[in-house]
C-alpha cells in the first residue's frame, strides 16, 4: 500500500513532529526531574514533581504513543516497510521499548506528585526520586538513539527485506 505524495507528507510531518516533541517533552521531564532530586527548597520540590505529571501523562504518553502509531502507519504504506529494514526494526523496538517504560513509570510519577501535594518528602521517596531521573535519561537516549536512525537510516536488509525485493524483481528466491 502506497500513500499518495501529499498524504505521505502529512503524514511525515505529523511523526516528525510527535517524534522531536516527545524528544523535548522528556527533555524538560529530566530537567524537572533533577531539580526535584538536587533542590533545597521545598516548595520547588512539589512543584517539579506535580509539573512532571502533568507533562509525562498529557504530553510525553500521546507524544510517544502518536509516534508509535503514525511510524507504523507510516512504514506500512512506504517502500521502507515495518520489517525491511533493520533500522525500522530497531526504531519501532525501542519506541515500543519507551511507551511500554513511560506507562509503567505512570504510578510512581503519579504516586510522587500526589505526594508532593499533600506532605513533605521523606527518605524513603529517595529511591523513587533518582528513578525518575534514571528512566528519564534513560529514555532520552533512546529517543536521541531513535532520532538519529531515523536521519542516517544504516543499510541492511532483514531477511524479510531481502525476500520481498526478490520476489518484486522477479528473482527466485
Amino acid at each position: 500500500m502506497n500513500m499518495r505524495h501529499g498524504l505521505r507528507k502529512i503524514v511525515l510531518v505529523a511523526h516528525i513532529v510527535s517524534s522531536v516533541g516527545s524528544l523535548g517533552a522528556v527533555a524538560g521531564f529530566l530537567a524537572l526531574a533533577v531539580a526535584g532530586l538536587t533542590s533545597q527548597d521545598a516548595q520547588v520540590m512539589r512543584s517539579a514533581y506535580v509539573a512532571m505529571e502533568v507533562i509525562a501523562r498529557f504530553v510525553i504518553v500521546p507524544l510517544v504513543s502518536a509516534s508509535l502509531l503514525i511510524g507504523v502507519v507510516q512504514s506500512l504504506a512506504t517502500t521502507w516497510g515495518l520489517f525491511r529494514h533493520y533500522w525500522v526494526v530497531a526504531k519501532l523496538l525501542l519506541t515500543l521499548l519507551t511507551l511500554i517504560v513511560l506507562l509503567l513509570q505512570m504510578e510512581g510519577i503519579s504516586y510522587i506528585a500526589a505526594v508532593a501535594v499533600e506532605t513533605t518528602f521523606s527518605a524513603d521517596l529517595l529511591g523513587l526520586r533518582r528513578s525518575l531521573v534514571i528512566h528519564a535519561a534513560g529514555g532520552l537516549v533512546v529517543l536521541l538513539v531513535t532520532t538519529t536512525l531515523s536521519i542516517y537510516k544504516p543499510r541492511g536488509m532483514t531477511r524479510y527485506g531481502w525476500r520481498k525485493l526478490h520476489n518484486q524483481k522477479g528473482d527466485p528466491v
